[in-house]
């Protein structure tokens, strides 16, 4: 099934743990630690209370802004993890949700293709989330793999799979934290 399609039938719960799943291996783009989002993982699991996630979001708001990331002034990558984080709804439920998980995967997947040099940074990651993935390099072939793991393993085990999406998180921002921090060393 398509990434859209994933998207489009995922419950609440899942919305929200794809949105921050992608918000969340973009955390090396916005200056945080690997702790930082933690909070709202949390915020996700059955019997947290409904303010959990309003308040986590904006501990991490707070703490993100204060943090030394990529200069979204000047990085196109870097905007779009900011626009991720500043969007964020402030109730994990609602069409607005879904909205948010919709640009997040986009946004990831577009920042993905901008830091990777292999990949076209004109091509439109449309086609990408339809499912045509012929021709796409390794490293927005591996996040789009993520984003799709994370909403069927969600769809399949509900408020169960949220540690193995949180862990598939954490491989995902290993792997952008490296790409950013060769960027870094060939750029300066």
């Amino acid at each position: 099934m398509s990434l859209v399609n994933l998207i489009a039938q995922a419950d609440e719960r899942g919305l929200a743990a794809s949105g921050l799943a992608c918000l969340d291996r973009c955390v090396p783009l916005l200056g945080g630690d690997d702790e930082i989002l933690r909070p709202l993982w949390a915020s996700l699991s059955p019997g947290a209370a409904d303010t959990d996630w309003g308040s986590s979001l904006e501990q991490a708001r707070e703490k993100l802004a204060a943090a030394e990331g990529v200069d979204a002034d000047g990085d196109e990558a870097a905007r779009l993890a900011h626009r991720m984080l500043e969007t964020a709804p402030a109730e994990p439920a609602g069409e607005q949700l879904r909205l948010w998980a919709d640009a997040c995967s986009v946004a990831a997947l577009q920042i993905h293709r901008l830091l990777d040099p292999a990949e076209n940074a004109n091509e439109c990651v449309d086609s990408r989330r339809e499912g045509r993935t012929e021709d796409m390099s390794p490293l927005v072939a591996a996040e789009l793999r993520r984003q799709v793991t994370v909403l069927e393993l969600l769809a399949e085990h509900g408020a169960g799979a949220l540690r193995r999406a949180l862990e598939i998180s954490v491989e995902g921002r290993r792997v952008l934290r490296a790409v950013v921090s060769r960027r870094a060393r060939s750029q300066g």
